[in-house]
C-alpha cells in the first residue's frame, strides 16, 4: 500500500491527521479566499478574457463575489440546499459565479453546453436542480425551473455583480456538504452525477497548496480545459488559492491557444493527449513564440515516452507533467510534482498527499506487491460522497473501509510512482491473453506519419477478440493497412499484433481527451474497416 510521501512515504495516521473534520462551517470559497489573502500579491490580475484582453483584478473578483452572493439571496431566494444547473462556454463571469454559489452554499451542477436536450434533461432531474445559469447560445436548450435561467452573458447578470440593495445574509455551509454535482463522462454507459463535498475541493486545494513552488514571477495559467468538466471546476477554485492568473478561452482552438501562450506569456497550460500530439507532429505551433511555457500538464490518457521526448525537444524550456485524475477523487489523485519527477516517463506521478492508494486483485481485492499489475484502488479526503440517487452504483464503486475502486489496471515501482496500463474493461482478451489497448496506441503515434490512433476489441469467432486499429494519419502519405500492422508487429509479441485496420479523419473523444471507444466499437461492428 502506498501513502503520501514527506518526501517519500508517510503513515496513514499522519496523513489522516491533517484532515480531520472540526466542527466548524468552512466553505470551499471560504478556504481559498483565506488563502489568497496571505499571498504577498493577492490583489493582482485574476481573470483575463483571451479574445478581449480584459482583466479582472482579485480585488475585483473577490468584491463581484459577495455582491452575486448577496444578489443571489436576496433577489432570487437562492438559499443552502438549491441546486444551480450551469449550461455555458467558459467565460470569465463563471468562476466568480461558481464561488458565490459555494459561498451560499448552493450545489453546483456544471454541464457540458454540447449536451443535446434530452442529456440536459435527465442531468436537470438527476441533480434537482432549481435554477439554471446559461449562455445566450445555451438558454434554448433548457426547461422552465423553479426559479427561472439567468444568462451569464447578459446585462442583468452584470448588474448582479456590481450593485446589491442588500447585504449578504449569514450562511453556514459545513465541509461535509455537497458543493457540486459533476457528471461522468458516461463512456462505457449511462452518465452519473458524482457528488464532491466541500472537504473533497478544500482536501486537494490544501495539497496543491502544500506542493507549491518558490517562484520569481507569477503562475499565468491558460484555461483549455471546460469548467464543468472536473478538471477545470477544481482549477477554478485552486487558482484562487494560490493567487494564479487565469487566462480564459471561451472554446478551445489550437491556433487561438497558441496566440494567447504568446500574448499573456502564459506559463502554465493544461492539455489532452490529442492537443499533444498535433503540436508535436504538426506545423501548426510554428512561428508562435512559446518560451514562457514552463509546465504542460497532462491527463486523461497515458503518453509515450517517445511523445514526450519529441515535445520537450520541440519546445523547451517547457516540461510535461502527467498525473492521474478521477471526477470521483476531485480530480488529481496522482501527479508530478517537480521537473525531475517529469523525467519518470510512462509514470503519471506520485500519490498527492492525505491520500491512500493500493493495488489489488481485481477478483479477490488481495493487495498485490511492486511491479504487479491490479486494479488501483484509492482512499482519502478527496474521494467523492457517493453518486447522486444511485446507491447500487455508489455501493459498487466505494466498497469496504472507504476505499473507491478505480475501474484502471495499473502497477506501482518501488519508489511509489504510479503506472497505468488501462482500463479493465478496456483490456482486449485475445486467445486468454490480455491486450491492453493503450500500449498499442502509444506506438501507433509514434510513427511518424500517424497523427492519431485508438485500438478497440473486435469480434472474432476463433480468438475471442481481436485488436482493431483507428488511425489518423497524415494526408498524402503512403501508410496503408499492411504498414500499420507490420510496424506493430515488430514490436510487440505476437498476441498482441494488429489484426484490422481503418484509417478515419478523426478519433471521437470526450471532452476530457478521453477516446469514446464506444463509438468506435459501433463503426467497427457497420463494416467500415479494412481485414488483412
Amino acid at each position: 500500500m502506498v501513502s503520501a510521501q514527506k518526501p517519500k512515504f508517510s503513515t496513514a495516521s499522519e496523513n489522516r491527521s491533517a484532515f480531520r473534520l472540526k466542527p466548524l462551517p468552512f466553505s470551499a470559497a471560504s478556504y481559498a479566499f483565506s488563502l489568497l489573502a496571505t499571498s504577498p500579491c493577492h490583489d493582482t490580475t485574476a481573470l483575463i478574457d483571451a479574445a478581449t484582453g480584459q482583466r479582472l483584478m482579485y480585488s475585483e473578483f473577490i468584491e463581484k463575489t459577495k455582491t452575486l452572493s448577496a444578489s443571489l439571496q436576496t433577489l432570487v431566494g437562492l438559499s443552502k440546499g438549491d441546486t444551480a444547473f450551469v449550461l455555458s462556454p467558459n467565460l470569465t463571469h463563471v468562476p466568480i459565479l461558481y464561488f458565490s454559489l459555494l459561498s451560499l452554499g448552493v450545489v453546483i451542477s456544471p454541464a457540458n453546453p454540447n449536451s443535446t436536450e434530452s442529456e440536459i434533461h435527465r442531468q436537470i432531474k438527476l441533480s434537482k436542480s432549481t435554477i439554471a445559469f446559461a449562455s445566450s447560445t445555451t438558454c434554448h436548450k433548457l426547461p422552465a425551473l423553479r426559479y427561472g435561467t439567468i444568462l451569464i452573458d447578459s446585462p442583468q447578470f452584470e448588474s448582479m455583480t456590481t450593485s446589491s440593495s442588500s447585504e449578504l445574509g449569514c450562511v453556514e455551509v459545513s465541509q461535509s456538504d455537497v458543493a457540486a454535482i459533476l457528471y461522468s463522462s458516461g463512456t462505457t454507459g449511462q452518465v452519473k452525477g458524482v457528488m464532491l463535498t466541500h472537504r473533497n475541493l478544500i482536501a486537494v486545494v490544501a495539497s496543491c497548496y502544500a506542493q507549491r513552488q518558490e517562484r520569481t514571477r507569477r503562475t499565468v495559467l491558460l484555461y483549455t480545459t471546460p469548467f464543468f468538466h472536473a478538471y477545470g471546476f477544481f482549477f477554478s477554485v485552486k487558482s484562487v488559492a494560490l493567487s494564479e492568473t487565469g487566462v480564459v478561452m471561451e472554446r478551445f482552438d489550437l491556433r487561438k491557444m497558441l496566440r494567447a501562450v504568446e500574448e499573456y506569456r502564459v506559463t502554465h497550460v493544461a492539455l489532452t493527449p490529442p492537443v499533444v500530439v498535433a503540436m508535436t507532429k504538426g506545423d501548426l505551433a510554428d512561428g508562435y513564440d512559446l518560451t514562457s511555457l514552463e509546465e504542460v500538464s497532462c491527463g486523461g490518457a497515458p503518453l509515450g515516452r517517445d511523445l514526450i521526448a519529441a515535445f520537450t525537444a520541440k519546445f523547451p524550456p517547457a516540461v510535461v507533467m502527467q498525473g492521474y485524475a478521477l471526477t470521483e477523487s476531485t480530480g488529481a489523485a496522482f501527479r508530478q510534482a517537480s521537473p525531475e519527477e517529469s523525467l519518470r516517463w510512462g509514470s503519471v506521478g506520485r500519490l498527492m498527499a492525505n491520500c491512500e492508494a493500493k493495488i489489488v486483485d481485481p477478483d479477490t481485492g488481495v493487495a498485490l506487491p511492486t511491479f504487479k499489475h491490479g486494479e488501483l484502488w484509492i482512499k482519502g479526503p478527496n474521494i467523492m460522497k457517493g453518486y447522486v440517487s444511485d446507491p447500487k452504483a455508489t455501493s459498487a464503486t466505494l466498497v469496504s473501509d472507504g476505499w473507491l475502486r478505480t475501474g484502471d489496471l495499473c502497477y506501482f515501482d518501488d519508489e511509489g510512482f504510479l503506472y497505468v496500463v488501462d482500463r479493465l474493461k478496456e483490456l482486449i482478451k485475445y486467445k486468454g491473453y490480455q491486450v491492453p489497448p493503450a500500449e498499442l496506441e502509444q506506438l501507433l503515434q509514434s510513427h511518424p506519419e500517424i497523427l492519431d490512433a485508438a485500438v478497440i476489441p473486435y469480434p472474432d469467432e476463433e480468438a475471442g477478440q481481436v485488436p482493431m486499429a483507428f488511425v489518423v494519419r497524415h494526408s498524402q502519405c503512403s501508410l496503408d493497412e499492411g504498414k500499420v500492422m507490420d510496424f506493430i508487429a515488430k514490436q510487440v509479441a505476437p498476441y498482441k499484433k494488429i489484426r484490422r485496420v481503418a484509417f478515419v479523419s478523426f478519433i471521437p473523444k470526450s471532452a476530457a481527451g478521453k477516446i469514446l471507444r464506444k463509438e468506435l466499437r459501433s463503426i467497427a461492428i457497420q463494416g467500415t474497416s479494412s481485414k488483412y
